[in-house]
């Protein structure tokens, strides 16, 4: 790993886009300061598409995509994305007047149909409440009414599990088919595929034209913890909060450059440092 300071001017130069984790990454405990909101806008401004990925629910992207200057947000660990569309305001069309030009909605890019999606998440809640009932240190997770793939167990957030609890719920439930994620606050029950990087080179692939190869190139990545290790082993150039450190041991593939401030700080630092270094590239 290395100094931001030594990031290579050509490679921020190159970049068409940036992608980064929210908890930790660019919040500070759940909390987005200041200094890291700013830190988008300075992105933005350099000409950089803007995408979040977390495990975070579908409600958390929904908001993001409305008040914040990014271009989708990839939730639940990559299993579903929200990205703003242009619309017609077909409501007021009705009432005798003319469509808003520029009207945007907030569209979420799911492979199942609503019907499809239910039925598979409803498995996945009975699943959760049997785990609850017998390891009673757990409880579901307050966002689960927000989520549409995965149901979430509170191990860490408002409730402390054992660990030796949390490693036996996720063998009961690796040998019933459930595949479970692990963050430092929840542990995920889902039956999707997708992990990060495949839920982020697959929105690449549909709604930006990029090809999987060359997008690794043209993307980076910022993270902070061993869930984001498949991200981190994806893109050529990544980027570490200085609180990456402390979770060294659970990444094959560490980040590149690490910021020398945790969380939202270190993010700006992320920030400022590709920007200055965008905003003085040579003329063509």
């Amino acid at each position: 790993m290395k100094p931001l300071s030594l990031l290579p001017p050509d490679a921020a130069r190159a970049l068409a886009g940036v992608i980064f984790d929210l908890d930790d990454t660019v919040l500070d405990h759940g909390a987005l300061t200041e200094a890291a909101y700013a830190a988008l806008f300075r992105l933005r401004e350099t000409g950089l598409a803007l995408i979040a990925c977390t495990g975070r629910p579908a409600g958390w992207g929904e908001v993001l995509q409305r008040q914040w200057p990014i271009d989708a947000t990839i939730v639940e660990n990559g299993a579903v994305a929200l990205v703003r569309e242009e619309e017609s305001d077909v409501a007021g069309h009705r009432g005798g007047h003319a469509p808003r030009a520029g009207a945007r909605r907030v569209v979420t890019l799911d492979d199942l149909d609503r019907e499809a999606r239910r039925a598979r998440r409803a498995e996945l809640i009975g699943l959760a409440n049997d785990m609850v009932r017998r390891f009673p240190a757990a409880a579901l997770a307050d966002d689960n009414d927000q989520r549409v793939t995965d149901v979430t167990i509170d191990i860490g957030e408002h409730r402390h599990v054992p660990p030796e609890d949390v490693q036996k719920m996720r063998a009961e439930l690796r040998e019933r088919g459930v595949r479970t994620l692990l963050s430092s606050v929840h542990l995920h029950l889902t039956r999707e595929p997708s992990d990060k990087a495949t839920g982020i080179m697959r929105l690449l692939s549909a709604r930006f034209g990029e090809d999987p190869t060359r997008a690794r190139h043209r993307y980076a990545f910022v993270g902070d913890s061993g869930n984001d290790g498949v991200a981190f082993a994806a893109f050529v150039l990544t980027f570490g909060v200085a609180n990456v450190r402390a979770h060294l041991g659970k990444l094959s593939v560490p980040p590149q450059f690490v910021a020398s401030l945790p969380m939202g700080r270190g993010f700006a630092e992320i920030a400022q440092q590709i920007a200055e270094l965008r905003k003085n590239a040579p003329e063509p």
